[in-house]
């Protein structure tokens, strides 16, 4: 998620025009908690791209599959927690990643090469 897709900058209409929706039915999703736009000092409901998708997402569920708005709110709620798993997962390969390269370090430096001993040789008199 980059900063630029998460930065309010659509005012109601022109949000619900984008996503082909009504206003009143933008505030309806917000109001059941399906989509939290951010607010301006004077309290005007401003959205990003990211709420954009969502509204775009809330759409196809409703439509297409013919969710009702209780399966839209898990399904949203599913989508939110596998991304955080996924970023969860993402750290751990990373810390993961990291701790293999610490031990690979550390073998290295003290790694000794072994010579398997040898027979004493025998002199001929």
């Amino acid at each position: 998620m980059t900063d630029e897709s998460n930065r309010p900058r659509y005012m109601i209409s022109v949000a619900a025009e984008l996503v082909g929706m009504h206003p009143q039915t933008l505030r309806i999703y917000e109001q059941k908690g399906l989509l939290r736009p951010k607010r301006t000092a004077g309290n005007t409901r401003l959205y990003s791209e990211l709420d954009i998708e969502r509204l775009r997402l809330i759409q196809r569920l409703t439509s297409e599959i013919g969710l009702n708005l209780a399966g839209v709110e898990q399904v949203l709620h599913l989508e939110d927690e596998l991304r955080h798993m996924k970023r969860r997962l993402q750290r751990m390969e990373e810390d993961m990643r990291e701790a293999l390269q610490q031990v690979h370090r550390q073998y290295r430096r003290d790694l000794v090469l072994y010579r398997p001993p040898q027979p004493p040789v025998r002199r001929q008199a």
